[in-house]
């Protein structure tokens, strides 16, 4: 669900609102604020003032920050901690089908995060968390009935809802997981599996049952700042642990999916959240049919390269680092030059270099205006490059 130990938390980007087409991280077309940054978290606070985390953890101690203690729960409980409202185990057999194990290099932000999803398709379409592979410049997923290892692209993502759909090169023949078509009830008895604290092999299985519905969270970034809502959410007292995000809830009955795990709480009683399978299958068939809108995404983003500064009080986005070999450098934009148009459009702060690169696609060229250090103005067409998922 979230970096596998959350203190100090990674930072996240800032979502912002385009004219058209993408929302979410300035790294539609910029860094943002960040620069080279750690994994990506995604915290939730709720009314009560729990906060609620939804991340991809990192595999095996990738390379983001760890906190003081390195294979902690960040939610206070797990496997091995004193909660008892819900029991972990290993997933049986039944419960690994369709499952999987995704791992992803987040290369702009040096490190690496992992996390699980389900298998749509027998050719290897798989559903999944967005912020399991947001930021991420390479993914990989492993099919857990066979262990075998894909290399994985970006279908297309949707932010706002926390879904996105990767298709596996060269898979065929994958069983597909189990879908439930009833819809989750309060008192049902749930089985939550996925890939615990980022470590993949047999995946982990924590019960619970259902809390509540229809519930609704505010993810922020580890200040509590950026909120966005999740809505319509499933509630449970299940244990879920990092890196469980994108996996299969289970009603334990049946034996099939009624949701994907997606946030969990810290401190105190440990509540889950999970996103109602008929409400994730649904955002997937429209990527996969290939809306592209405001909230659903195709592919991967347009991509600038350069971290930019949000302070308020220049007339324009001031540069504070240009991702080495990308589109910016090698227009020759540097650090403290400062971005004042982009085709005809003025851009006056860094949200509004952010927002109209969001209207843009990897391959598009478009001019960009920036004044240098000397004050000198420039423009120069520059072809934006597919940037990291979104």
């Amino acid at each position: 669900m979230a970096p596998y130990v959350v203190h100090p938390l990674p930072p996240a980007p800032a979502p912002v609102v385009p004219p058209h087409r993408r929302t979410g991280p300035a790294i539609a077309g910029a860094l943002g604020a960040l620069g080279v940054a750690a994994a990506v978290v995604i915290g939730v606070s709720t009314s009560g003032g729990t906060t609620v985390v939804g991340a991809g953890s990192p595999a095996d101690g990738g390379s983001v920050n760890q906190g003081p203690s390195s294979g902690g729960s960040p939610f206070g409980g797990g496997p091995t901690g004193s909660d008892t409202s819900s029991t972990t185990a290993l997933a049986t057999e039944d419960q690994q089908i369709g499952v999987v194990d995704i791992d992803t290099v987040l290369g702009y932000r040096n490190g690496e995060a992992a996390g699980t999803g389900m298998v749509l398709t027998s050719d290897g379409e798989i559903l999944t968390n967005n912020h399991v592979i947001q930021g991420a410049t390479k993914v990989t997923v492993t099919v857990i009935s066979t262990g075998r290892t894909y290399t994985a692209s970006v279908v297309g993502t949707d932010p706002s809802d926390d879904v996105a759909v990767l298709q596996l090169d060269d898979a065929s023949g994958l069983q597909v997981a189990d879908f439930s078509d009833e819809d989750a009830s309060i008192g049902e008895a749930v089985t939550a599996v996925g890939n615990a604290g980022g470590t993949g092999g047999t995946p982990s299985a924590v019960s619970g049952t259902v809390t509540a519905l229809d519930q609704s969270i505010t993810a922020t970034d580890e200040t509590g700042s950026n909120p966005e809502q999740l809505t319509g959410l499933i509630e449970t007292d299940a244990d879920v642990q990092a890196g469980d995000s994108g996996g299969p809830l289970y009603d334990t009955a049946s034996g099939q999916i009624i949701g994907m795990d997606t946030a969990a709480s810290t401190g105190g009683q440990i509540d889950g959240y999970a996103i109602p399978i008929a409400s994730a299958l649904s955002i997937a068939e429209q990527i996969t049919s290939g809306v592209d809108s405001a909230t659903i995404h195709q592919g991967l983003p347009a991509f600038l390269g350069v971290s930019v500064n949000s302070a308020t009080g220049t007339n324009g986005a001031a540069i504070a680092g240009v991702v080495s070999g990308g589109p910016a450098d090698s227009a020759g934009l540097a650090a403290g030059d400062v971005i004042t148009a982009v085709g005809r459009t003025a851009i006056g702060s860094a949200d509004d270099l952010t927002g109209v690169l969001a209207g843009y696609d990897p391959g598009d060229t478009v001019p960009v205006t920036w004044t240098d250090s000397s004050g000198s103005t420039h423009t120069a067409p520059i072809t934006l490059a597919s940037g990291p998922a979104d």
